[in-house]
């Protein structure tokens, strides 16, 4: 089981600085951390560095004690698995096929009965059998971050990351999608990293919270503590109240300022 390290990484489009020396203490293997911050904070960057789709100006990221700097194309598809926040696939196919060539993605295009099997199960574990025949094209919004979850997860990984996974989503998909992924992340002894806009969410699943903002690590820990803590409210710019229900659950309250 290999931790990941994210140290001092900083990137750039241009002149605009998007990371400034954003570093994360080791994110350990069967846990999962949300990322949170508002919009423009550097969510969905700091996943393309790790997922290796752009590259830093400087820092690193470190799994286990490989600089993913190191790692080929291939290691990088092979050991982190990443669920974009915008569902990209062909529209000519259909639902079944896309997540067949995540299957099959790196082992070859001969396709099995095992393989048949597999992603059969795996729509179905996803809530999405009925769609199995749909076109991509047909899919609602909703529909199609369902189809992006079953493809990041019918691999196994090392790294799984998942930029704002609900954000189409009804609450009872919601609350679905999240616990497929907590589950996956504890049964695999996976690192899971998932970036969401809602603290109640972020609360209920996630082990350790990561809060972004203007590119920086502002503050990290576990969700008691980063949800008390004073940077939230100044960073999202509401009053932030934190309450426990009857099962010691968080709950956050947001007001305007």
């Amino acid at each position: 089981m290999n931790a990941l390290t994210i140290s001092e990484l900083s990137f750039a489009y241009g002149a605009r600085a998007i990371l400034q020396n954003a570093t994360v203490s080791p994110l350990q293997p069967g846990r999962l951390t949300a990322l949170i911050g508002p919009n423009a904070s550097g969510k969905s960057t700091l996943f393309k560095l790790i997922a290796g789709l752009l590259t830093p100006a400087s820092g690193r990221v470190v799994l286990g004690d490989t600089d993913l700097a190191m790692f080929t194309t291939r290691d990088r598809l092979s050991r982190i698995r990443f669920m974009p926040q915008f569902f990209a696939a062909n529209a000519a196919l259909t639902v079944f096929d896309v997540v067949m060539m995540a299957e099959k993605q790196l082992q070859g295009w001969r396709v099995s009965a095992q393989d048949m099997s597999r992603v059969a199960e795996a729509l179905h574990e996803g809530g999405i059998g009925h769609l199995a025949e749909a076109y991509v094209s047909e899919l609602s919004g909703g529909q199609s971050q369902l189809v992006s979850c079953v493809q990041a997860l019918i691999r196994p990984a090392d790294v799984y990351l998942f930029d704002e996974p609900t954000s189409a989503l009804d609450l009872h998909h919601q609350l679905a999608v999240l616990s497929r992924i907590r589950f996956a992340v504890e049964d695999r002894g996976a690192v899971g990293i998932v970036a969401l806009h809602d603290l109640n969410l972020a609360a209920r699943f996630a082990d350790h919270l990561v809060l972004l903002g203007q590119g920086r690590v502002l503050a990290e820990g576990s969700p008691s503590e980063v949800l008390n803590d004073p940077a939230l409210s100044a960073t999202y710019g509401v009053d932030i109240t934190i309450s426990k229900g009857p099962r010691e659950d968080l709950t956050v309250h947001a007001y305007a300022s």
